[in-house]
């Protein structure tokens, strides 16, 4: 690794490990269709309206939130900051679900210096610890709270093998089962709100183009293996994942006739000045990738999209990029595996 990751600043290492296994995975790598890149250097929008180099504040704009509770995990950087902001000013009442409470509360001052009649919370949560995850829930829950938007936005990128509380990878623990776990203590109180008050629920999982580089084979093969560990194959597990817990999240919703949604996007890369100081390499990475870098405003532009906006009202079980609906890996679209990583991920969480 070249530096210290920006904690929303994952989908970023995928630039330099596509590279590295370019020749094994034939060519992956993170601009996978030629029109998406044509699509940034020209700012092209697409069905939505809106492109890649579209705003939060753009794609949100005219909409009002009032009335609305939304969940934000991980919003103490990053695009976890900006998703929190945005749907503040959007007059959501906003839970900021974090790990570190103290820098949560730093944030939650911002948003109120700019938005004087924000409606922001603070909660703790680990994701990557299951009692922390219920926890959270309980605290949530005996607020009273209705709850319109879960946005499970958090996720950790480490080099080290490392394993949870409940020993179990890291990546897949906390980018995946941590908000598996708190979406199913969540999902009775997001259905209960979208019965009474006859609004739609909204569920979004942050996942990432780097869910195309990852392991073969079976899923359960990986979450506790040190000896086969690749720090850019289990991360891009976690976000394969992500898209697969949506999508099978989405068909059970619809097999229930619930007005509730589920779905994951690729977020961008973001301008988190990753290489900055670094090698002559990192110079000119960044010399060739700033015109496909988005800053933290347009990187949380899909997730706010996702939330408010009633374009995408009905639309469930998809994959977004750019605010328009993308292609995922064949992987990602594999119905049984979406079931299988739902029943391990059942038994996984269930007795801890």
């Amino acid at each position: 690794m070249l530096c210290k990751l920006h904690p929303n600043g994952f989908h970023f290492f995928f630039l330099v490990t596509s590279f590295r296994s370019w020749k094994e995975n034939h060519a992956t790598c993170v601009v996978h269709h030629p029109l998406q890149f044509i699509m940034w250097i020209f700012g092209r929008k697409g069905e939505s309206g809106f492109s890649a180099s579209s705003t939060a504040e753009e794609v949100t704009a005219g909409i009002n939130g009032s009335g609305l509770t939304a969940i934000v995990t991980g919003a103490t950087s990053g695009i976890g900051v900006e998703t929190a902001r945005v749907l503040a000013l959007r007059g959501v009442h906003v839970i900021m679900a974090v790990r570190n409470t103290r820098r949560g509360l730093e944030v939650k001052e911002t948003i109120l210096k700019s938005i004087p009649d924000a409606k922001v919370d603070v909660l703790e949560l680990d994701l990557s610890s299951m009692s922390s995850v219920r926890d959270f829930a309980a605290k949530f829950c005996s607020l009273r709270l209705s709850l319109h938007i879960l946005i499970n936005n958090a996720g950790v990128l480490s080099p080290q093998f490392k394993l949870s509380k409940e020993e179990i990878e890291l990546h897949f623990a906390t980018n995946h089962l941590g908000h598996f776990l708190l979406t199913n203590l969540l999902l009775e109180t997001m259905k209960t709100t979208s019965y009474e008050q006859k609004t739609e629920g909204r569920i979004i999982s942050v996942s990432s183009e780097g869910h195309r580089l990852t392991y073969n084979g079976s899923l359960s093969c990986y979450i506790k293996n040190e000896s086969s560990y690749n720090s850019a194959y289990a991360y891009g597990l976690s976000k394969l994942a992500n898209i697969l817990h949506a999508n099978e999240l989405a068909r059970l919703l619809k097999e229930e006739g619930v007005n509730v949604t589920a779905n994951s996007l690729h977020p961008g890369f973001i301008d988190t000045e990753l290489f900055r100081g670094h090698s002559i390499f990192a110079v000119i990475c960044n010399k060739i990738l700033r015109y496909i870098i988005k800053d933290v405003s347009q990187g949380a532009a899909t997730t706010c999209y996702l939330a408010l906006n009633p374009k995408v009202k009905g639309v469930s079980g998809e994959y977004f990029s750019d605010c328009n609906l993308a292609k995922p890996s064949s992987r990602a679209k594999d119905q049984e595996l979406a079931k299988e990583l739902w029943e391990l991920s059942l038994g996984l969480t269930s007795s801890k």
